[in-house]
């Protein structure tokens, strides 16, 4: 860029490591990475498609945090890939602004989700008579439906607020997609928007959805501190566990990440970090909710013999 108020055409993102000598293994473990991701989200949806067992609420918005993870790390890692295998690591102003857009919407909606489904196990376990009741599949496509709706808001205003604002000389961004703090760093030195732009980002995506997840375990851990059978209390934490490792996963990363004052998005470490809340419960996701979760395991076992089965009565 010649001009300091002039809008960038590409951006150049510095990427995981400037080590030409670690790009082709690079690219070799994230497209394994990517490879799991798909898979392992692809087969929970579709077994959770396929078996009547799994039409409950719980397993509704399981398969739509699938669709989730594979869309939002669909969002960074094929570019990745791509720019471990060329020289010239760029991306368009334009392309810049889309990833940031659906990055931000993608992961806005996965974080309401995840509070959606901690609300799901409050009712099941704290009202298990008026369950079925209030759990409707009506009341289920609103719930998803809120989570997509607040994460286009919560993208449009993020991505506006940040790509309105005027940028510096430098059109280099030390991070491996565009994420936020690294893309406010290019911005004409304004600390009173940027905080405000932190804030708003963190308390909209991070707190207000963490908040409603910890108001329900609260009430959860309470209601089953109160029952007198072993067993009762065993039965009840096994429908959270899954639920509760990816939210201890994806938000302790996140929120070190982003609430840290100390922390840089464009040192080793904040590309770790991002790394692993981007990357990690995407695809840890199937695993844990299909590992300890005898249903799940069951209907996935029936999606080999159910597709031969449609393929058969298709073409016959």
């Amino acid at each position: 860029m010649n001009d300091n108020s002039t809008t960038p055409i590409e951006f150049v993102l510095l990427g995981i490591s400037e080590r030409t000598d670690l790009q082709t293994l690079l690219f070799a473990v994230f497209l394994i990475i990517y490879f799991f991701i798909l898979m392992g989200n692809l087969i929970v949806f579709v077994a959770t498609i396929y078996s009547q067992g799994l039409h409950t609420p719980m397993y509704f918005f399981l398969r739509h945090l699938s669709f989730l993870d594979i869309c939002y790390t669909s969002v960074i890692l094929p570019q990745m890939l791509v720019h471990f295998i060329t020289k010239r690591k760029t991306i368009s102003f334009l392309g810049c602004a889309m990833q940031m857009f659906f990055y931000i919407f993608l992961g806005t909606a996965i974080c309401y989700l995840l509070a959606v489904m901690a609300y799901d196990r409050y009712l099941a376990i704290c009202h298990p008579l008026h369950y079925i009741r209030l759990m409707t599949r009506r009341t289920c496509f609103l719930f998803v439906s809120g989570c997509w709706i607040i994460g286009l808001f919560v993208s449009l205003l993020q991505t506006w607020l940040i790509f309105s604002l005027p940028l510096c000389g430098s059109n280099v961004i030390n991070h491996f997609f565009c994420d936020i703090s690294p893309l406010m760093r290019l911005n004409y030195p304004s600390n009173f928007i940027n905080n405000m732009e932190n804030i708003l980002a963190v308390f909209l995506v991070l707190i207000i959805p963490f908040i409603f997840i910890l108001v329900s375990y609260i009430l959860i851990i309470t209601a089953i501190s109160k029952l007198t059978v072993p067993a009762g209390r065993q039965r009840a934490l096994g429908t959270c566990y899954s639920h509760m490792v990816s939210v201890i996963f994806f938000y302790c990363t996140a929120m070190f990440a982003y609430l840290s004052p100390k922390f840089d998005h464009s040192d080793s470490l904040g590309k770790l970090l991002s790394l692993i809340y981007t990357m990690a419960p995407a695809m840890l996701n199937p695993v844990i909710y299909s590992l300890r979760n005898k249903p799940v395991k069951d209907a996935v076992k029936e999606i080999p013999a159910k597709f031969c089965m449609s393929m058969k009565h298709y073409f016959c």
